[in-house]
């Protein structure tokens, strides 16, 4: 088959590409012609790529520029099936990764102050943003998202048919993301930090941290440290992100000393092996990686009913899952009680992320774009 695949920057050796990266060594080992319309990307053996020009001189017009453009440029050629990463115009197949813009900022609006709600209405990258999804949702032959949560969210503000939407969850990498690194780093990394080896350790990774729910994991870390009767609490922040007013927001609750900001790691799978539980409360994720990183690594995972990645995790059983995104008493509480049944909510959060390895994922949706491809030959929006 030809095939084309659109990805504004294109890489196959960065984490956040596992799943690209498999999906497509796996489509070319089975011969397929594989071609890949991009603005940047890091040359590969087995794919032709096409440029693709964009104006960068504001967000908006980055985004405008590579949906007409890519559009352009796939319309000059034929492929038997065209996969877009991206939000773009034209497309057999559209995989929602970055989830459903209408709902984040629906959600956005429930925390964000008057002035900030306003500028939803009139930002021109929102506002194209917008459109452009309404017609990806109505046009678009197959809209594959990474939870349920998404489909739902899709059908709710853009009345899309159930039939167009395809859930496939994320992946992970089980050997490099293992509870087996724990004997083999737990000790070396908790000692090159400065963490006592029966320290209370809590895991942040996400790089956004408003997003992410930072301020409302630090503003539970009184209340955790109170319930530990003593013994030392840590919660270690990894990820891209001006960390200055977290700072000081600790340093205003008392918990200045409780927080470590270690910024971007690209060995992020030793700090799973070092921590004891994993804390996400995130405004809003389509399905967080991070999460089933740390399940796979052993570690119990607490986060919000705005992340898809809840709904891989039973109440109690590998986490929990907070009704609030912002309520940091009820994050304290389940922390609490994670860290009170660390070691078997880590053993059972292991085995369910074993139902979703990153080889079964990439297969998932090669077997979709196969179908796809059989079915209809063309791009038809």
């Amino acid at each position: 088959m030809r095939l084309a695949f659109v990805k504004k920057r294109f890489s196959l050796h960065g984490g956040a590409e596992q799943y690209l990266k498999t999906l497509l060594g796996e489509l070319k080992k089975e011969g397929h012609d594989l071609h890949v319309f991009a603005n940047q990307w890091t040359d590969e053996p087995g794919f032709t790529f096409h440029k693709i020009g964009i104006v960068q001189a504001t967000s908006f017009l980055s985004v405008l520029s590579f949906s007409k453009n890519s559009a352009k440029a796939l319309r000059r050629e034929r492929f038997d099936c065209i996969v877009s990463f991206e939000r773009t115009e034209y497309q057999d197949i559209y995989r929602a990764g970055d989830g459903c813009h209408r709902a984040w900022l629906e959600i956005r609006s429930e925390v964000e102050p008057s002035h900030k709600r306003l500028s939803f209405s009139i930002n021109p990258l929102h506002r194209y943003t917008l459109s452009l999804e309404k017609y990806i949702f109505e046009k678009t032959p197959l809209i594959v998202v990474n939870s349920a949560m998404v489909k739902d969210q899709i059908r709710r503000y853009y009345g899309t048919p159930e039939g167009k939407i395809t859930v496939a969850y994320n992946g992970v990498d089980l050997n490099k993301f293992s509870p087996a690194n724990r004997k083999r780093w737990r000790s070396e990394m908790r000692q090159n930090i400065g963490i006592g080896e029966h320290d209370k350790v809590i895991l942040f990774v996400g790089s956004g941290f408003r997003r992410k729910g930072l301020e409302t994991l630090i503003r539970s870390l009184p209340e955790v440290k109170r319930s530990l009767a003593g013994e030392r609490l840590v919660a270690i922040v990894i990820g891209k992100g001006d960390s200055d007013s977290y700072r000081q927001t600790a340093k205003r609750l008392g918990v200045e000393g409780e927080i470590m900001f270690l910024g971007p790691r690209a060995d992020v799978e030793k700090f799973y092996a070092a921590a004891d539980l994993f804390a996400l409360p995130t405004i809003y994720d389509p399905f967080s990686n991070a999460c089933l990183e740390a399940m796979a690594s052993g570690l119990s995972v607490i986060t919000t009913r705005n992340n898809g990645a809840a709904e891989v995790i039973e109440e109690g059983m590998e986490g929990f899952i907070t009704s609030s995104v912002i309520d940091h008493s009820e994050l304290a509480r389940k922390i609490v009680l994670s860290l009170s049944d660390a070691e078997s909510m880590g053993m059972r959060a292991r085995a369910k992320a074993e139902r979703h390895s990153i080889d079964k994922a990439a297969s998932e949706f090669m077997d979709l774009i196969k179908r796809k491809a059989g079915l209809s030959g063309t791009v038809t929006v």
